[in-house]
């Protein structure tokens, strides 16, 4: 750390002395939201020295993870893939509830074990009447993003992290949790603030179409090739035309905030009555409408009319949009399809498949490795259907997902009774949810080293004995797990018992990455096909098909499904994707526009996200003419913070920017 920064930490840590011991006020040496924090910190008797941070019982945080069953579902594939973004950076990634208590967490286990010490894990109380100025409990006092570094923490212990956390809201502006990215105080990352922003909107975007079934969505943005992503605006009508939810990037565009929704309508946002929109709704395909709002200004969007479908949830590979190629339905869960609908003329595939269909059916326990995105559950999906267990249940479960208080509980189950709070009839585990089918064990390399050798002998044994219980249940299940890394890598460096591996590697099965695979082409085609259904015919132009040959596909399949929804999205009459129907991301990730190619091939995910806040700083500058004030206010930012942003910007960008 230089030393610039060393003397920033100093003048922090005599300010805040300064006040506690003198009442002196310091200033410009903490913001304004850390200053009041520490007032607020001080008056609640909140000692600095304070030895003891609170932890919540086991079985009250089981009741607040099922109070919040919704909003953690939906939240750890976007905390996974943000901690995607930071890993190796002695960090971690963290969910808390409204009320501070952390549900889940993923993060370096060098860091998590230092975290620990301090609570910040599962249970964890980080409200700040608790544990004083900390980034999750003030930004959930202050409803804001907060930034807390070092000495600005109030409790001396906290001192050597460095936290960003985010509220997140509910679609009808209330309160579930806040998102936070916490790490080593010496090893800042400069990017960490969009980051946890553009990922809390992300959890909220999720959020809505499950909360209105019955209503009337309407999604936008001020450029059509943003409809499907999460940065689109989101806002929710009643069959009357009133406005009853909005997400952020909505609010935004609309010039509105969470506190002044009451009383719009329909019509005192676009120049187009309730009734007009729901009529180009019923065209198939929907084509993207510009659509007028009353403040002047033309955003881009599509009218979802009162169906239980999402905009903003990614299709699963293999399923079926047939009733409406834009309309996707709400899935947690890939459906099954047959192994030899997975092949499409990869040699590789073809080998792989070959070789799962010879052992299936003979109880060789299967694990699957493969890079993220390539699709291992779908293939475990298969596999379970090829077998003769096809008509049992398939029970998947994801060890990295699961706290290290509550995995054993997961698993095995617990006996009512077997603590204070635990359900009255207790919990079967997922192991015995699979008797008769079979259990996916995803991020097996993931699972704690404790409950390691009690599945090993479930495994070995066929028998389960719930928490708490005494008697023990049979159980008849296939098993196939999965890892996006070396699990025998994790076997060497004492990480994952050996006699597990070796009990649950009956068959390594490798799938290849996209990019190492033959069937590129015809695996988009089968995508679209699913995408569009039978009934919509649409084609892939051939550069299209060639640059979908050669590009390096780093999301695999995930991606391409991704990239081609899009595309279908912004499809509009035609019924031929082009490189206009694709995203300028993923242009730029092949090496097609920005400045040179080294930066549009290889940026970064944070790169990325702070191009995607310039360009959300212009189009507000444009819509202000300029007027700092305004777009500040319209940003939900102060000038200053807007200053800061602006010379933060590369210089060509900064003046793109102004000179809009």
């Amino acid at each position: 750390m230089g030393s610039f920064a060393t003397e920033k930490l100093e003048s922090v840590r005599r300010a805040r002395e300064g006040f506690l011991t003198h009442g002196i006020i310091p200033a410009g040496v903490v913001t304004d939201t850390i200053l009041r924090s520490w007032q607020r910190s001080l008056e609640r008797g909140i000692g600095i020295e304070r030895g003891e941070t609170r932890c919540t019982p086991r079985y009250d945080l089981m009741q607040r993870r099922d109070s919040n069953h919704t909003f953690l579902t939906r939240s750890q594939p976007v905390m996974e893939s943000l901690y995607h973004e930071i890993a190796g950076s002695s960090s971690m990634v963290l969910l808390a509830d409204s009320d501070g208590v952390i549900l889940h967490s993923i993060g370096d286990p060098d860091f998590v074990e230092q975290a620990q010490k301090v609570y910040l894990k599962p249970g964890g109380i980080w409200s700040e009447g608790v544990n004083g100025t900390n980034a999750i409990g003030t930004a959930l006092e202050e409803q804001m993003t907060v930034q807390v570094h070092s000495s600005e923490h109030f409790i001396d212990k906290n001192r050597f992290l460095s936290c960003c956390a985010t509220p997140i809201f509910n679609p009808k502006g209330g309160i579930l949790g806040a998102l936070d990215v916490s790490g080593d105080y010496r090893v800042q990352q400069q990017h960490t603030t969009a980051l946890v922003r553009l990922s809390a909107q992300m959890i909220e975007n999720q959020m809505f179409a499950p909360e209105f079934p019955d209503d009337i969505i309407v999604s936008f943005h001020l450029r059509p090739e943003f409809i499907g992503s999460l940065y689109e605006g989101i806002a929710v009508f009643s069959p009357d035309g009133q406005l009853i939810a909005a997400n952020r990037s909505a609010l935004l565009q609309l010039g509105l905030d969470r506190f002044r929704m009451t009383g719009q309508t329909c019509s005192s946002l676009f120049k187009l009555t309730l009734a007009k929109l729901l009529e180009q709704s019923r065209h198939l395909p929907q084509p993207v409408l510009k659509l007028p709002l009353v403040s002047g200004a033309e955003v881009y969007g599509r009218v979802w009319p009162g169906t239980p479908v999402s905009p903003v949830t990614l299709l699963p590979i293999g399923s079926s949009a047939a009733a409406h190629p834009k309309l996707v339905e709400v899935k947690d869960k890939p459906e099954a399809v047959p192994l030899n609908q997975l092949e499409h003329g990869d040699p590789k595939m073809q080998a792989i498949i070959a070789k799962a269909l010879r052992v299936v059916g003979h109880d060789i326990p299967i694990m699957i490795e493969g890079e993220s995105g390539t699709g291992k559950e779908l293939f475990a999906r298969a596999l379970h259907l090829a077998g003769p267990r096809k008509s049992g249940p398939f029970i998947p479960i994801n060890c990295a997902a699961i706290p290290e208080g509550l995995i054993e509980s997961e698993l095995f189950g617990y006996q009512e009774g077997a603590f204070t709070g635990a359900r009255r009839k207790g919990q079967i585990g997922k192991i015995r949810e699979a008797n008769n089918g079979t259990l996916f064990l995803d991020e097996i390399g993931e699972m704690p080293l404790q409950f390691q050798a009690r599945l090993l002998r479930v495994l070995q044994d066929r028998m389960v004995t719930p928490l708490g219980g005494t008697g023990s249940h049979r159980v008849d299940i296939a098993v196939i797990c999965a890892t996006n890394r070396r699990v025998r890598d994790a076997v060497a460096a004492g990480n994952f018992r050996e006699d597990l591996y070796y009990r649950l590697n009956g068959l390594l099965l490798t799938l290849p990455s996209l990019r190492e695979r033959q069937d590129r082409v015809m695996l988009a085609r089968k995508i679209l096909s699913d995408l569009a259904g039978d009934q919509h015919r649409i084609t892939i132009s051939r550069d299209v098909l060639e640059l979908f040959g050669r590009h390096p596909w780093p999301g695999n399949i995930r991606q391409m499904h991704n990239v081609l929804r899009t595309a279908v999205a912004l499809l509009g009459d035609s019924c031929e994707i082009t490189f206009d129907d694709l995203s300028e991301e993923f242009l730029e990730q092949a090496g097609y526009g920005g400045n040179d190619g080294e930066q549009t091939a290889g940026g970064t995910g944070a790169a990325r996200l702070v191009d995607m806040e310039s360009r959300l700083i212009s189009t507000t500058l444009d819509r202000t003419g300029g007027n700092i004030a305004a777009a500040a206010k319209i940003m939900g930012i102060s000038r200053n913070t807007l200053y800061r942003k602006l010379r933060n910007l590369t210089p060509a960008d900064r003046q793109e920017i102004m000179t809009v």
